[in-house]
């Protein structure tokens, strides 16, 4: 069990980042993204991902490195932080794996189901058919076939709903199915988890100065590019919060200050199901928080000693 891995996760705008630095500096270990937003190359404010100072500091990988109009996968991100994690262990590192999305973590400690690979004719043909007859009468189609994706899929969940279709489709298996036979590719490795468990009110409150940070920063001007770039609707780039709302901004249907809300009150909505994916999902990790960090870090430090 020589070979470590740290995972740090938690709310958006919790302190991850800043935490992954101090203590990849402190145990000589590299920072590897799990955030399904600060993969893109064209969002760096509204994603939040590290300025270039923190780059500097530390070693960072998996961060900006694909583009908007590009699909990418769970599957694609785990196959990446397998190779990286070795490559960190190789180089005497330990990997510092941080972000906020569940199931990137979800893939480390418990692995992904082994689907076979759906052709590109297909998966185009599926595409079609949810523009031809809308979303909620694909949604519906979907749950004809695969009645199990009414209590775990939302319609409003695109990529995902056009996954479970093309797998139900394929495999005559619900993706709900496959997921009950899974296994961790990394039951070999002694894996240190962290989840910061930063108290509601300091939480909205970084959330709202954040927000005005990415103001300050020109986070429209990304918008502006992003919608010159005329990515596919159904991208996972169109989620990222803040897209939707400057757009409109934009187009002059919302003003400033009123999308300066929307965003922060998605932000908000966003971090609350995250601590309730953590409550579901991550009961046996280390539950921590300190307002001051140097705490915060001796309490880490002890965990992952």
């Amino acid at each position: 069990m020589s070979k470590k891995i740290i995972l740090i996760a938690g709310p958006t705008a919790s302190g991850k980042s800043n935490l992954a630095i101090l203590l990849a500096k402190k145990i000589n270990g590299e920072i590897i993204n799990a955030d399904s937003m600060q993969i893109y190359k064209e969002f760096n404010i509204l994603s939040s991902r590290p300025s270039n100072e923190d780059l500097k500091k530390i070693k960072h990988h998996l961060y900006g490195f694909i583009s908007v109009k590009k699909n990418f996968s769970v599957g694609q991100w785990l196959k990446l932080v397998k190779k990286k994690v070795k490559h960190c262990l190789k180089s005497k590192k330990t990997p510092v794996i941080v972000g906020g999305t569940g199931l990137y973590f979800k893939a480390i400690t418990k692995g992904i189901s082994q689907i076979p690979e759906i052709s590109k004719r297909t998966r185009n043909q599926i595409r079609k058919l949810h523009k031809e007859i809308g979303p909620k009468k694909f949604y519906e189609l979907l749950v004809k076939i695969d009645p199990m994706v009414k209590k775990n899929l939302l319609s409003s969940d695109t990529q995902r709903v056009l996954r479970a279709y093309e797998v139900k489709l394929v495999t005559k298996k619900s993706i709900f199915q496959w997921a009950l036979n899974t296994k961790s590719e990394f039951l070999d490795y002694n894996i240190k988890k962290i989840f910061i468990n930063i108290p509601r009110e300091e939480l909205l409150k970084k959330i709202s100065e954040r927000t005005e940070t990415m103001f300050n920063k020109k986070c429209v001007n990304e918008v502006k590019k992003f919608c010159k770039l005329k990515a596919n609707k159904s991208l996972s780039a169109h989620k990222l919060i803040g897209v939707s709302e400057i757009n409109n901004y934009l187009k002059g249907t919302e003003t400033l200050t009123k999308t300066k809300e929307l965003i922060a009150i998605k932000t908000r909505q966003y971090a609350k199901r995250q601590n309730t994916w953590s409550r579901g999902h991550m009961n046996n990790w280390n539950k921590l928080y300190s307002k001051d960090f140097s705490i915060l870090l001796k309490k880490v430090l002890k965990v992952v000693s």
